[in-house]
């Protein structure tokens, strides 16, 4: 199977960035995509909601399901999986791309905050997995994503902002889990990295970047084309792993890199949690560094 041709997909945090880019990616496919996101009405600071994000997919090709959700409330992800499968009839593909962020140390971390990172990125991804399963397992080759970090415990990941690594491995570990409690339904269940920072209005926000900043990055495309390969291969064969986007997609015959640059003159900003034994493709430049 190479197209993702009249499969449902539910991504979570997909009225911008990353989420947005998987949409218009499966879009182009003729897929039909759940926007399940909290934005609609425009942030003062981060352009898009999931509105504008379903005139962007439908005119890619594929068909679109704005839904406000806040993957915190269970009832909220109910009533919008509910909704997904009484207009496209199932749900084939999951992603888990809604996450929050404060690269903050222990004291500088209110609970609040804590909180709120512990709730969207590991409640919220086991939650919305939750509610789609029992559709999934109807489905023809049915896939879950999460974009989260390989179950790399080196100290370095975690001393400079504990509560956020926590929340991003939680994400990881529910994959890791439901990989294996699912096997047997043929459910894949799999994470999805970037070795660089995306270029997203939520990075150039959170880590005060600007544009000076996004020129060391990769575009979300390179995510996008990473979660389509996914996205196709057998489900029952292709689970339990966890994914580093060039690398992954050099296994899958991709050569070109350098397209994905926002900057070409400029050297690409490392990601958190890439694991040193990962290394990036032949000929990929990484912060000065050449594999």
């Amino acid at each position: 199977m190479q197209t993702l041709a009249g499969k449902t997909l539910f991504i979570t945090g997909a009225s911008r960035g990353i989420g947005l880019a998987i949409a218009l990616r499966a879009a182009q496919d003729g897929a039909n995509v759940v926007i399940a996101a909290k934005t609609a009405e425009p942030h003062p600071k981060l352009p898009g909601t999931i509105y504008t994000a379903a005139e962007e997919i439908e005119a890619d090709g594929g068909q679109a399901l704005p839904l406000i959700v806040d993957v915190r409330d269970e009832a909220s992800v109910d009533a919008a999986v509910a909704q997904a499968v009484a207009r496209f009839g199932g749900i084939d593909i999951c992603v888990n791309n809604a996450s929050a962020i404060s690269l903050t140390g222990t004291l500088a971390t209110d609970m609040k905050r804590y909180d709120l990172m512990h709730q969207i990125n590991s409640r919220g991804t086991y939650l919305v997995s939750r509610a789609c399963i029992p559709h999934l397992k109807r489905a023809a080759n049915p896939h879950v994503l999460t974009l989260s970090p390989p179950l790399d415990m080196s100290p370095k990941w975690f001393g400079g902002h504990v509560a956020y690594s926590m929340a991003k491995y939680g994400m990881s570990l529910a994959m890791l889990g439901m990989a294996e409690e699912f096997r047997a339904d043929g459910i894949a269940f799999n994470a999805l990295w970037p070795r660089t920072i995306i270029a997203t209005a939520a990075v150039r926000f959170a880590l005060a970047a600007g544009e000076e900043g996004l020129a060391h990055c990769r575009a979300p495309q390179i995510m996008a084309d990473a979660a389509h390969a996914v996205f196709i291969k057998d489900a029952r064969s292709f689970t339990g792993n966890f994914l580093i986007d060039d690398t992954f997609l050099y296994a899958e015959g991709v050569r070109d890199f350098e397209s994905y640059r926002v900057d070409d003159t400029q050297p690409l900003m490392p990601d958190f949690f890439v694991p040193d034994d990962i290394p990036p493709p032949p000929g990929v430049v990484i912060g000065g560094a050449t594999a």
